[in-house]
């Protein structure tokens, strides 16, 4: 008979398995979450439709995130989070390279469907009242507008740009542009390309900003 059994005591769990094995179930249930969240919007998704996609009880869902809340905003952080580690390893691009950077994105997002129809869809609820994700949605704008002008004014000041420019009504028409497309292509994906469109957008645009 095994010594532990025959006095009663139990071997000690592996921490560390037990903890990878909640890793594992919390990602699932973020992609679970995600895909959800895109398809149905924040409103229309259900802590039990969540969990039956994963494939667990509510109980066991509400084990790792207690609110549908939590979750989505569990999400949010980690798409953040992402980005800025994309930021801190690539540096700040500035002038005509800034502009570029947008469309490496644009094309990135080309090719992450879900994730860009989550971003698109919680944008568009977030303008309704006490919507959960509305402090991230504005918070990420006026960090969109602030780098995007701050790299125009970049280009100014280093003779790459023409001085006379207005980086902040710039930035917004790029993120609007940006966006717009984005919209389009999510609705009619076959008709519209997107990465192609916008691309041909920045080339106008920098030609149209650079010091002649």
């Amino acid at each position: 008979m095994d010594s532990a059994a025959a006095t009663g005591t139990r071997k000690p769990q592996n921490r560390r398995g037990s903890y990878a094995v909640g890793q594992v179930r919390r990602e699932r249930i973020l992609n679970a979450a995600l895909l959800e969240f895109a398809e149905r919007g924040y409103r229309g998704t259900s802590m039990a439709r969540i969990a039956e996609r994963c494939e667990i009880s509510e109980t066991g869902l509400r084990h790792h995130f207690g609110t549908k809340d939590e979750l989505l905003v569990e999400i949010l952080r980690e798409r953040d989070r992402i980005e800025n580690e994309r930021r801190e390893s690539e540096g700040s691009p500035q002038g005509v390279a800034g502009l570029e950077d947008t469309v490496r994105i644009v094309d990135h997002n080309s090719r992450t469907t879900e994730l860009t129809r989550l971003f698109t869809v919680l944008t568009g609820e977030a303008v309704t009242d006490g919507h959960p994700a509305a402090p991230w949605a504005v918070r990420r704008y006026r960090d969109l507008r602030r780098t995007t002008a701050d790299s125009l004014r970049g280009g100014v000041a280093s003779g790459e740009l023409r001085p006379d420019i207005d980086a902040d009504r710039i930035a917004r028409q790029v993120i609007a542009v940006m966006d717009g497309l984005q919209l389009q292509w999510l609705l009619d994906p076959e008709s519209i390309d997107m990465a192609a469109d916008f691309r041909a957008y920045i080339d106008d645009l920098v030609d149209s900003l650079r010091t002649r």
